[in-house]
């Protein structure tokens, strides 16, 4: 916040009742004239005070379009000679010339409807309130300019703050529009999940863009510079039912796709339903939007950050729970351990969990050090449980945890019987050898004895006589920790023989 800030107006102080209300004959709108031209020039004034001769948009906003019609603004707010493209080049970081600045002030005092904040970032800032009333905010003394600005007739006053200064409270929720938002977007059109994306490129305007996996890369370098995005499932083809789905009455917003493929919107009330209906029975897809917010809930939501990666947009969007699980997971680290409720064990061999009201999933591998036929062998619903994260996956927005990583490895105790000599149960017959069970318990460590150290074999048939459930005597030869492999011999469990 800039430490110098001075309320400009055209008001006497003397003329204001006990509250600071104003109550003089003065009008409290534009003169369109005198007042008018003096309010800009003490603008100037106090901008070459401070060496500024650029300003940026910030937060810029028009009326909202809560009124039945095309959901595209007819009115350019004053700011068509300013910005020749239209709103989508009054958006925010939008860097302007102080003569264009000055314009966009007079826009403002003459109440228009489009708004914004004008600031050199830690320099100068200039905010127009309503009834002309003027805030410049500075980062060092501008005596001079106050003189000056006194001498136009004006009125400047010392503030601690303008009541247009900026109080946000950074979320930890705020998603960017980043590569991998893209990648998880792609991955959800992919998936059947997603179809649309909401573009809100100014407070109160909103476009929408159709998505596909061909699409998506023409839609992301379309969209406005720091605009908020929101992920949306994709329209219906079955148009008869979305308007049979119409409420009795209340607001609501149709966003439906002509033959032509283009995308149009409309918000409507009970008194506008058959003109919408009417416009959207010849769609060839459609959906109906709450306008209620607490309703309104889209897949997930983002904003776009700058061309260097970084989030300098100060507007937020509304965080669904698709946001809180990325918010959630961005928070986890590969070795990290999590507590969690088992929730399915499913029969293809994944546990899903629940940690702190978000899903992981344990892949049978990662359930037990030993061999394991079926997740409820080790685990049951309802069970809590802890795990390690092995890895998050932003796109799809999953956590891989093991279980067995957070319990001790019992091939470790192996270790230190290598050279020990003990007979075990075949469990299985392989080209190449045969598996023997060395631990007394159903599911315990079985290692390979190849055929080359089986005992007195012929070579075309060294596996004679041997089926499963033979009983061998067998040295232990090697343990490898990495490869989870045991090796052992018949021949040197016996060697006399």
């Amino acid at each position: 916040m800039l430490p110098h800030v001075h309320q400009v107006t055209k008001y006497d102080p003397a003329d204001r009742d006990e509250h600071g209300h104003y109550v003089g004959a003065r009008e409290v709108t534009s003169d369109r004239g005198e007042y008018e031209a003096a309010y800009l020039q003490a603008v100037a004034t106090f901008a070459a005070d401070a060496g500024v001769d650029r300003l940026s948009v910030r937060e810029p906003g028009v009326p909202s379009f809560v009124h039945f019609g095309s959901g595209e603004a007819e009115d350019d707010y004053g700011l068509g000679t300013l910005f020749p493209h239209g709103l989508h080049d009054f958006h925010d970081g939008a860097e302007v010339r102080l003569a264009t600045a000055l314009e966009l002030v007079r826009i403002m005092l003459r109440d228009s409807g489009a708004w914004c904040r004008l600031e050199a970032d830690g320099i100068f800032e200039v905010h127009v309130g309503w009834d002309q009333y003027l805030y410049i905010c500075t980062s060092r003394p501008s005596t001079d300019a106050v003189a000056r600005t006194r001498a136009l007739g004006l009125l400047p006053e010392r503030l601690i703050a303008s009541p247009y200064a900026v109080e946000t409270e950074p979320s930890d929720i705020q998603r960017p529009a980043d590569d991998e938002f893209w990648s998880a977007l792609s991955w959800a059109v992919g998936s059947g999940r997603a179809g649309m994306l909401e573009e809100t490129y100014i407070e109160g305007a909103t476009r929408y863009h159709r998505l596909s996996r061909d699409t998506l890369d023409v839609v992301r370098t379309r969209l406005t510079p720091r605009a908020r995005l929101a992920v949306w499932p994709a329209l219906s083809p079955d148009v008869g039912a979305v308007l049979g789905s119409l409420p009795r009455d209340g607001l609501v917003e149709g966003v439906w796709q002509d033959t032509d493929g283009r995308l149009h919107s409309a918000v409507a009330d009970e008194e506008d339903y058959a003109e919408l209906t009417t416009r959207m029975e010849g769609a060839a897809a459609a959906a109906l939007l709450s306008i209620d917010a607490d309703e309104r809930v889209p897949l997930f939501t983002a904003v776009l950050p700058d061309t260097d990666g970084v989030v300098r947009a100060r507007w937020q969007t509304e965080p669904t729970p698709e946001d809180r699980k990325w918010a959630f997971l961005r928070t986890l680290q590969p070795g990290q351990v999590v507590t969690g409720t088992v929730t399915e064990t499913a029969p293809f061999g994944v546990t899903f969990v629940d940690v702190d009201g978000y899903e992981g999933f344990i892949n049978i591998p990662e359930l037990s050090w030993r061999s394991v036929t079926h997740p409820a062998d080790v685990v049951s619903v309802g069970q809590r449980i802890h795990a390690e994260v092995l890895g998050v996956d932003g796109v799809r927005g999953q956590m891989a945890l093991s279980l067995r990583a957070v319990q001790d490895d019992p091939m470790q105790q192996l270790t230190g019987q290598v050279g020990t000599t003990l007979s075990g149960h075949v469990t299985k017959l392989v080209p190449f050898g045969v598996f023997v069970r060395i631990e007394e318990i159903e599911n315990g460590f079985a290692g390979l004895v190849h055929n080359s150290e089986l005992l007195g074999r012929q070579e075309k048939e060294p596996q004679g006589g041997i089926e499963v459930g033979s009983t061998l005597r067998v040295k232990i030869l090697d343990v490898d920790l990495g490869s989870r492999r045991i090796t052992l011999s018949q021949r040197q469990a016996d060697p006399e023989v």
